[in-house]
């Protein structure tokens, strides 16, 4: 019995002892595999007889090592060896030399190191190509998809040849619709390639403006080198030089133009790195091919932004030509131009100065003649533009008579300050840019016997801005024959009756303009629109020695593009054809193709306000 209860009282103890040992044992409260690496185990001694039946902890113990030799010290932990020395990379091939990269400019550097970025934008914001243009078929542009089958040669060769502006103003009203119409490109032509040919032929005709909004319609890192040309003169045209900042900044730096390395030193000045300014404009003072008076411009431009401004006087002395540069920025600048390049009447820089908000008024209205005349300005807008000039106090005797004209009382006194506005004396053949500024004007005289002996320059006023609903309460009035009736006779909307064959002889008979062009063109425009009996076409035709049927190769284009009803491919052949400076550079042959190709597709409007024009101003 007491035997038995010592074993009960061993074995417990046993257990207490295995519990006390597990307890004292350190616990590690790192993750699994962050504990300071174990010694490697050696070899373990069997376990005697006596220990084989009692619980041991699993405690394992590190194998004496070997004492140190003399001199050694004790390793703790063995120092890895080190690596191979690896063979460096070789340069890419192609690098310029240090000497080189001294000699680039910043933004030859930055392209040459690949940081210049080729979008402005982020991906997600870039828009398609697939349309490009600002007016839609909803806002009164003409077919989207017109162009998207016809082969593009054949509508690079009409714009590749447009070169402006138009002896028409109702066809550059066209062309314009046209060529800023949101249209897909033709077969096989580039978007960029399109929109770069029709941005060209818009600021050859002046309307500059036009030009900017079109190619701000295709993201700047799509441009070629067409297209940033063109978008270049559009926007020194229209005095935007900053606008062209997005294009230089990001655009091709391999280009050695000296305006190219003006616009760069602008441009990085108003992007707040005023020291590369100075670098890029210093280099080109020294270029042999820019004139002094065209790096001084553009470092007073410059000096205007940001903290690097300093004095630049400009030195106009031996500067005897006026470029569009040097206007751009003059004009920008407020800078005087000197008297023998601000007396400059060319037509390019009249129409700069008909639509530039910073020159005085005076200046402005002497321009507004050629925007009106050539279908740059409205009529509406020229009205504006002589009204700001009176109500500011301005000297212009047309301005005062322009305003009795509108809200005289009486209709006799309003058609007396008309007459005044369109010269007064010279009246029976007035500017036709005044002839548009009194369109709504001539519209509010009552048609009547009192005032027919001026209803044929009425009727031309009031076609001049389109008010044909108007001039047709003429028509019963006027005798056949008239100018006023061949204007109508043309204008009119639709007509059940074919055109007199008489009446047009009493025309002819009256007809002094040189070589009879009144009647011809009246001839063409009847015809065209199909107005006149064939065999009055032909005998007339003989009679004033007009071949209408003869044909080109320009003709045989335009009457093929209107049998495929394509609008925009018509108004492009019909620009090509009306290029010029005056009427008498148009022949009646190319006005009936016109007129005849342009009712045909629908756009029988526009070819009866083009030929009562033809009549009016041949």
């Amino acid at each position: 019995m007491m035997r038995s209860g010592w074993l009960i009282g061993a074995a417990a103890l046993a257990i207490t002892s295995t519990l006390v040992m597990a307890q004292d044992a350190p616990e590690s409260l790192l993750p699994p595999g962050f504990d300071d690496p174990a010694p490697a185990p050696s070899p373990t001694a069997a376990p005697s007889p006596a220990s084989r039946g009692a619980s041991q902890p699993n405690v394992t113990r590190p194998a004496p090592s070997a004492p140190p030799g003399p001199g050694s010290t004790p390793v703790i932990q063995p120092i890895p060896s080190a690596p191979p020395a690896a063979t460096p990379a070789p340069l890419p091939s192609g690098l310029p030399s240090i000497s080189e990269l001294e000699s680039l400019s910043t933004d030859e550097l930055d392209e040459a190191l690949g940081l210049r970025p080729r979008f402005d934008i982020p991906a997600a914001a870039r828009r398609s190509m697939e349309q490009v243009g600002l007016l839609s078929a909803a806002e009164g542009g003409l077919p989207v998809d017109a162009l998207s089958q016809q082969p593009g040669a054949i509508v690079a060769a009409a714009l590749g040849g447009t070169d402006g502006p138009l002896v028409s103003r109702w066809g550059h009203i066209l062309l314009r619709r046209a060529l800023v119409s949101r249209l897909s490109a033709p077969q096989g032509m580039n978007p960029v390639r399109f929109a770069a040919l029709r941005a060209r032929v818009l600021n050859s005709m002046g309307e500059h403006g036009a030009a900017r909004a079109l190619v701000q319609d295709i993201d700047t890192g799509n441009w070629d080198e067409a297209l940033t040309d063109a978008a270049l003169d559009a926007y020194i045209g229209t005095g935007d030089i900053v606008g062209a900042c997005p294009a230089v900044r990001i655009g091709r730096s391999d280009r050695e133009d000296s305006r190219w390395e003006l616009l760069q030193g602008i441009c990085n000045a108003y992007a707040g790195e005023s020291g590369r300014a100075n670098t890029d404009l210093t280099r080109a003072l020294r270029r042999d091919d820019t004139p002094d008076i065209d790096v001084l411009l553009a470092q007073r431009f410059a000096g205007a932004a940001g903290r690097g401004r300093r004095a630049v006087n400009l030195e106009w002395d031996g500067v005897d030509e006026l470029s569009p540069w040097r206007f751009a920025l003059a004009t920008a600048l407020g800078a005087e131009l000197p008297d023998n390049l601000s007396s400059n009447d060319s037509a390019y820089y009249q129409r700069i100065r008909a639509l530039s908000p910073s020159l005085p008024l005076e200046q402005r209205v002497s321009g507004a003649q050629v925007a009106a005349r050539e279908g740059i300005m409205s009529s509406a807008a020229m009205v504006d533009l002589y009204s700001q000039h009176y109500a500011q106090g301005g000297a212009d005797p047309v301005a005062s008579r322009l305003r009795e004209a509108y809200v005289g009382n009486q209709p006799a006194s309003r058609l007396a300050a008309i007459r005044d506005v369109w010269g007064g004396a010279q009246a029976a053949d007035p500017d036709y840019a005044r002839q548009v500024l009194t369109a709504f004007a001539a519209a509010r005289i009552p048609a009547n016997e009192e005032f027919i002996d001026d209803a044929g320059l009425l009727v031309s006023s009031m076609l001049s801005a389109g008010l044909d609903r108007d001039a047709m309460e003429w028509g019963s009035i006027v005798p056949e024959g008239s100018l006023a009736w061949a204007q109508l006779a043309l204008a009119q909307p639709r007509r059940s009756n074919p055109v007199s064959g008489g009446a047009l002889d009493d025309f002819m008979d009256d007809d002094t303009s040189v070589q009879q062009r009144k009647t011809r063109f009246l001839l063409a425009g009847l015809a065209g629109l199909g107005r006149l009996e064939s065999d009055d076409v032909d005998d007339f035709a003989e009679s004033l020695g007009v071949d209408l049927v003869r044909q080109s190769k320009w003709s045989r284009l335009i009457g093929q593009a209107a049998a495929t009803n394509n609008q925009p491919l018509v108004a492009y052949l019909a620009g090509l054809g009306m290029q010029g400076s005056s009427w008498d550079q148009m022949t009646a042959r190319h006005l009936f193709h016109i007129v005849s190709a342009l009712d045909q597709v629908g756009l029988s409007a526009e070819a009866r306000m083009i030929a009562a024009e033809a009549v009016a101003r041949g």
